[in-house]
């Protein structure tokens, strides 16, 4: 019994981690949306886009669980995401995160689920 309540409370939980994912992708679907209305209908939208931004979080921190974004920081290859353009660059270049496509879900003792990103070469 205690090995399928374990693996229940796996199940349950990857399940978690995949509805988070999902809607962290419908979340950046819908302010690309909100990005093409008019100020004042965006404004309402947005709103309501950050009650269910919260809302996941704070569901996912009752959970022990937490989206990291790492999108804009120094690429280095120990970050708990693949790299689905790392081979367009050299090994001397200087790499950005440019793009998360999905995020890392972090759990109290570590990683939980690998992200997906995409790099950019640092401007000098």
């Amino acid at each position: 019994m205690a090995a399928e309540d374990g693996r229940t409370l796996e199940q349950m939980e990857q399940s978690i981690i995949e509805i988070a994912v999902e809607s962290w992708r419908f979340l950046r679907l819908f302010t690309r949306v909100i990005s093409k209305l008019d100020a004042g209908e965006a404004n309402r939208y947005a709103n309501q886009m950050r009650y269910f931004q919260k809302k996941l979080e704070d569901n996912l921190e009752t959970n022990n669980l937490k989206l990291v974004n790492v999108e804009g920081m120094p690429f280095d290859p120990g970050i708990a995401a693949s790299a689905l353009n790392l081979g367009d660059f050299g090994p001397e270049d200087q790499l950005l995160v440019d793009q998360m496509v999905e995020p890392i879900i972090m759990g109290p003792e570590g990683l939980k689920r690998q992200g997906t990103i995409m790099l950019r070469k640092v401007q000098i």
